[in-house]
């Protein structure tokens, strides 16, 4: 159940008794004791006017002027940040028997021609933001589709809602279906006055949205790469190394690059405020070169597990300096939940000899992405002055993780048994800005 408390206005000081988790900095690899993690439990989280203004333990009574929510024996969480996702993918989600180049061509495009309708693309919006809320996710870097009327449809849907959201209208123009190429022109033309209209209106962002190299000519590339240069606040998002037939394709469709990240290189598309998804296909001059322009990663495992693409290296990533952060990229993956990526990012790191611990993988999901995308100010953390972007979860809801969690020896493994056994049916409450837009059906503060 999604709900906005219009009949029920949200406190300009609001109280929350709960434990807190959040991060200071970034956790060391395989390190399941860290400085980077800060954990309050059993306090209260200050808010007012939809920030967070402090904490204190909940020994203490709440401030004077503050209404209270009491919910300890829960965990409250940033909200999580999902850097990569299709909005119009939910109508695909958990399609048989394909790799991706085959998966695009028979599920993907066809089910993202429908969203030229307006209606469409209103109730997709609609749709897909309450699901993300529905799950924890209060951020997002999105792809709609090539039609103008779905992101701008996205972004009023995402205004609505008071949400931190990075989208932008894809491009192609070509090796695709005829009703979902564009042109360099008409493009341009597009995106201009869809950054006019929402780029730094409230918390929207526009993104400059390649869907893959194959599907834009060199012009197309060139036109996204002067529109990145003429304005350096706007981000730029696009797939990249994800599947080898795919990479071998690029290799053919651009045979003077070095490599698949080169042709964006050479585009003027990588630099600060790029998110490239799935990088799994990488090489060592690759990630030193994402280091270089201040580029991210946004790893997507369950989808990389779900169409057979690969094993994303998270620790060479990681060694050359290069930022990864996660997301579901639905409909690849198979669950909007980001707690279902950190459990499928644990399993790739395993098959890979790593061990992915639960402080890594909940900071990329938090705090790791929200300063991949420079917004770390923002949103990802429960510091003061941040945003109230947060979701309250239940520890547990069935006697059988209860008995788990409670046999834990240490924080870090206690987590990890809830980060492995939780799923949206955990989730209590989702605040954005510290409105409530998610509350499960029949849930209370004690």
């Amino acid at each position: 159940m999604t709900v906005a408390d219009s009949t029920n206005p949200t406190p300009t000081r609001l109280a929350l008794r709960a434990d807190l988790l959040d991060f200071v900095a970034e956790p060391e690899w395989g390190a399941v004791e860290s400085p980077a993690l800060r954990w309050r439990p059993d306090h209260w989280l200050l808010l007012e006017g939809g920030r967070i203004v402090g904490a204190q333990p909940a020994s203490l009574p709440a401030p004077e002027g503050y209404q209270t929510e009491d919910h300890r024996g829960r965990l409250i969480l940033p909200g999580f940040i999902d850097t990569h996702v299709h909005s119009p993918q939910l109508d695909v989600i958990g399609s048989y028997g394909s790799e991706l180049l085959d998966w695009l061509n028979t599920y993907t495009f066809p089910a993202e021609m429908r969203y030229a309708d307006d209606e469409v693309a209103e109730q997709g919006a609609q749709r897909f933001l309450d699901a993300l809320l529905a799950r924890g996710t209060t951020s997002a870097v999105v792809f709609p589709t090539v039609h103008r009327i779905s992101a701008d449809r996205l972004f009023a849907a995402a205004r609505q809602r008071g949400m931190r959201l990075i989208a932008g209208k894809v491009l192609m123009d070509r090796h695709a279906p005829e009703a979902l190429c564009d042109d360099v022109a008409g493009a341009e033309r597009d995106c201009l006055d869809l950054i006019e209209r929402w780029h730094g209106l409230d918390r929207l962002a526009y993104a400059v949205t390649v869907r893959f190299a194959p599907t834009s000519s060199e012009a197309q590339l060139a036109m996204a790469g002067a529109l990145c240069r003429a304005d350096p606040t706007l981000y730029m998002q696009t797939h990249v190394a994800e599947n080898r037939d795919e990479v071998r394709w690029v290799q053919q469709l651009f045979p003077q690059a070095r490599s698949y990240l080169d042709v964006y290189e050479r585009a003027g598309l990588l630099h600060g405020r790029s998110v490239l998804a799935h990088g799994i296909w990488l090489d060592g001059d690759d990630r030193a070169l994402l280091r270089e322009r201040g580029a991210q990663i946004s790893h997507s495992p369950s989808s990389n597990l779900f169409l057979g693409s690969g094993l994303f290296d998270w620790p060479a990533a990681r060694q050359a300096g290069a930022a990864v952060s996660l997301s579901s990229d639905v409909g690849g993956g198979t669950d909007l939940c980001l707690l279902a990526s950190l459990r499928e990012a644990y399993k790739v790191q395993a098959l890979a000899g790593q061990r992915l611990t639960a402080w890594s993988a909940l900071h990329a999901a938090t705090a790791g992405a929200a300063a991949a995308l420079g917004l770390g100010h923002e949103i990802g953390s429960l510091e003061a002055g941040a945003t109230a972007d947060l979701c309250i979860w239940d520890w547990s809801t069935e006697p059988l993780a209860a008995h788990r969690l409670g046999l834990a020896r240490s924080l870090h493994e206690k987590m990890f048994a809830w980060m492995t056994l939780a799923d949206r049916s955990h989730l209590v409450q989702s605040r954005v800005a510290g409105v409530t837009r998610y509350r499960r059906p029949g849930s209370t503060a004690h």
